[in-house]
C-alpha cells in the first residue's frame, strides 16, 4: 500500500505579521500535482492542520477545497487528526458523516481509538488515528491516576490498542507530539511547546508493533529512533530557525509483509526563508540582491558601526518581504561592568569615546571627538548661563 505522509500544515499562520495562506496555496497545489502523480491508496495529515483553534474563513475555504479534490476527485482516503494547534471539538464536527465520502478525521481523544481499515492487494491495513491530548486529558479519559507524562498517556494508549490488535495484519499508527529516539529530535522556533521539564518525550519504541508510525508536531522532517517511525515535517518553513530545511512529504509503501519503503517528495515554496549579513550598502548592490529571489521572507542582519538612516525604508526597496531587520551585536566584546568601576575621575569626552568604542569595537574618529568636544562645551555652557538666571 503507497501512503503519502504530511503534517504540520498550519493553515492559516501568520508569520512576523505576513499571513502565509497564498504560500500554503501554492504549496498545497504542489501537494496535490504529487499526489496525482504518485497514486496513493490513503494521504495522512498527522496534526496541525490549522495554525488555531479558531481558523479564519480563507484558511477552511483553502482546507475545503484541498480536501475536497483529494477525496471527490482523485478518490483518495483522508485519514487526518487534531494537533495541539487545533481545536478537537471542530475539527470533530461532522466527522461520522464525512466517512462515507473518505475523510477519516479524529479530533478528540476516545478511550478507544479510532481504527480505519483499507485494503490493497494483500489484504488489510489497519491506520490507528491518535488525536493530541496532554496528559491531563488522557488521565481523565482513561480513569488512571497513574498517568503523570506524555510518556505515561501514550503508554497506556498503545495498551489499550494492543489488547485488539491482530499484529500480523499491517498496522500504523497516526499521532502527534515529540517522540525521542536515539538522539535528541531536531525542533523549530515556530513549534508551540507541549510542556516544561520534558514531560512531553515519548520513546520511539512505544511504537514497535506498527509497521509505520506517522508523526506530526516537529517541523524538520526526521526520523525518530527507528526509519519507519517519522515525521513528514511543516510543508512551509515557519520561522528562521528551518532556514537550511528542505521541506517535502513522505511517500511510503508497505509491501505485503508490513515492510516499509520510504522516499520524501521535495516541495518548492513561492518564498523561501532567508538570513543575509552584511553592510547596508553590500546589501543594497544589484549583484548581490539579484543574486537570490528578491521576493523571499528575509531576516537581515546589518553589520554596519554606524548610525543609519531609515535602512528599512532603503531594504524594502529591493527586498519588499523583508520580516526581521537586526543590527549584529557588538556589545559582547568588553565588560561593561568593568568599564562603569573606571569611570570615575574622567571627562565626559572620554567616557564616550570609551563607551564608542566599548559598542563598536573601533576608535572613534578624531573629527567626530572634536565635533563631540565642541557640542559637550556648549551644553555646559548652556548649563552654567541657566543656574546663574
Amino acid at each position: 500500500m503507497k501512503i503519502i505522509h504530511t503534517g504540520d500544515w498550519h493553515i492559516g499562520k501568520i508569520v512576523n505579521e505576513y499571513h502565509m495562506t497564498k504560500d500554503q496555496e501554492y504549496i498545497l497545489n504542489q501537494l496535490l500535482q504529487i499526489i496525482k502523480e504518485e497514486k496513493p491508496q490513503a494521504v495522512i495529515i498527522a496534526g496541525d492542520i490549522y495554525d488555531r483553534s479558531v481558523a479564519p474563513v480563507e484558511a477552511v475555504e483553502l482546507l475545503d477545497k484541498v480536501l475536497g479534490e483529494i477525496i471527490l476527485d482523485y478518490q483518495i482516503p483522508v485519514l487526518a487528526i487534531a494537533g495541539n494547534h487545533d481545536s478537537p471539538e471542530r475539527l470533530n464536527f461532522g466527522s461520522g458523516i464525512l466517512k462515507a465520502k473518505g475523510l477519516y478525521i479524529e479530533g478528540m481523544l476516545k478511550r478507544d481509538t479510532a481504527k480505519v481499515t483499507l485494503n490493497d492487494e494483500y489484504g488489510p491495513v489497519n491506520f490507528y488515528l491518535v488525536p493530541y491530548a496532554d496528559a491531563a486529558v488522557v488521565k481523565d479519559v482513561y480513569e488512571d491516576p497513574n498517568i503523570k507524562s506524555q510518556q505515561d498517556a501514550m503508554k497506556a494508549i498503545i495498551e489499550r490498542i494492543g489488547a485488539t490488535m491482530d499484529k500480523s495484519q499491517r498496522n500504523v499508527m497516526i499521532t502527534h507530539g515529540y517522540v525521542r529516539g536515539l538522539e535528541d529530535p531536531e525542533t523549530s522556533e515556530s513549534e508551540r511547546p507541549l510542556s516544561i521539564g520534558g514531560t512531553d518525550m515519548v520513546s520511539y519504541e512505544l511504537f514497535d508493533d506498527f509497521c509505520y508510525t506517522a508523526l506530526g508536531h516537529l517541523h524538520s522532517p526526521q526520523r525518530a529512533g527507528k526509519d519507519n517511525v517519522r515525521y513528514s515535517g511543516s510543508l512551509l518553513k515557519y520561522s528562521f530557525s528551518e532556514v537550511k530545511q528542505k521541506k517535502g512529504v513522505n511517500v511510503v509503501n508497505i509491501d505485503g509483509e508490513g515492510s516499509v519503503t520510504i522516499k520524501t517528495r521535495e516541495l518548492v515554496p513561492l518564498r523561501d526563508m532567508r538570513i543575509i549579513k552584511g553592510e547596508l550598502k553590500k546589501l543594497m548592490d544589484p549583484d548581490i540582491y539579484n543574486a537570490g529571489n528578491r521576493e523571499d521572507y528575509i531576516k537581515v542582519i546589518l553589520t554596519d558601526r554606524g548610525e543609519l538612516l531609515d535602512p528599512m525604508r532603503k531594504l524594502k526597496s529591493v527586498y519588499p518581504n523583508i520580516m526581521l531587520l537586526e543590527f549584529e551585536d557588538r556589545g559582547t566584546r568588553g565588560n561593561y561592568d568593568i568599564l562603569l568601576k573606571t569611570s570615575r575621575g574622567k571627562s565626559k569626552l572620554e567616557l564616550f569615546k570609551e563607551f564608542y568604542k566599548y559598542i563598536n569595537d573601533a576608535e572613534l574618529a578624531v573629527e567626530s571627538a572634536e565635533v563631540l568636544s565642541r557640542i559637550i562645551e556648549e551644553v555646559e555652557r548652556r548649563g552654567e548661563d541657566l543656574e546663574a538666571n
